[in-house]
């Protein structure tokens, strides 16, 4: 018979999938929006400052949480990631600084701008994640257990706002597996799950959204019976 290995705790896939989906939106909006159409530009402008926002915020996170544990017990392994995202700091404030022009100034020249300086950032965090999910990983599942590990990521939930969660949850819950999605949610104390239930509805399109019903018994509508 063959021995099935479970997966190691993965610190980085979540949370990474949320910033990807949030990155990849966030650029495609840039790439036609309507700077004639001031409705348009500062739904795209307030998406934009809410990815900037929130890629600080993960980066404050792995500097006090994952950055430490790594050095703790292998000094110098994230020296490499702990550079970039000093140079991601500033690459945000970069963008805020041109989000900012555009808003007060809306040109197609700056709308251009604001995209290719946002698709630079976009491309160096997708290699810059591919890093972290993948050496930085193999350090911690080397250097802790699971059991370690998941007190480092309860560590790291319980230290975030709620605002903070409730939008991630509005990019991570769409960019999931349906199997990851149920999952993800079952794990939730029974008033979390509600609220990342209503996030879940509206943000997952039907088909995706009577699958996470099903796997989780409750109603796809309420009042019926689960699905």
């Amino acid at each position: 018979m063959t021995t099935v290995i479970p997966p190691r705790h993965d610190l980085y896939a979540a949370i990474h999938k949320a910033l990807r989906h949030f990155m990849v939106d966030t650029l495609m909006r840039l790439s036609r929006v309507d700077v004639a159409d001031p409705e348009d530009l500062q739904q795209t402008l307030g998406q934009l400052d809410e990815l900037l926002t929130l890629c600080g915020q993960h980066l404050h996170n792995e500097n006090s949480f994952i950055h430490p544990a790594l050095e703790a017990r292998r000094p110098g392994v994230s020296a490499r990631i702990g550079a970039e995202h000093e140079e991601h700091v500033q690459a945000i404030a970069d963008l805020q600084t041109e989000r900012k022009a555009l808003a007060a100034s809306p040109q197609p020249a700056g709308a251009l701008r604001v995209y290719r300086r946002l698709s630079r950032f976009v491309a160096e965090n997708f290699e810059h994640m591919l890093v972290e999910e993948t050496r930085h990983n193999a350090a911690l599942w080397e250097l802790y257990t699971d059991a370690e590990l998941d007190e480092l990521h309860q560590r790291i939930l319980q230290s975030l706002p709620l605002d903070e969660v409730q939008l991630v949850w509005r990019w991570l819950l769409p960019a999931l597996s349906p199997q990851e999605r149920a999952d993800l949610l079952a794990h939730m104390p029974p008033p979390v799950r509600g609220m990342a239930l209503d996030v879940a509805q509206a943000r997952l399109n039907q088909r995706d959204w009577v699958k996470l019903c099903r796997a989780l018994q409750v109603a796809p509508v309420p009042g019926l019976v689960a699905a």
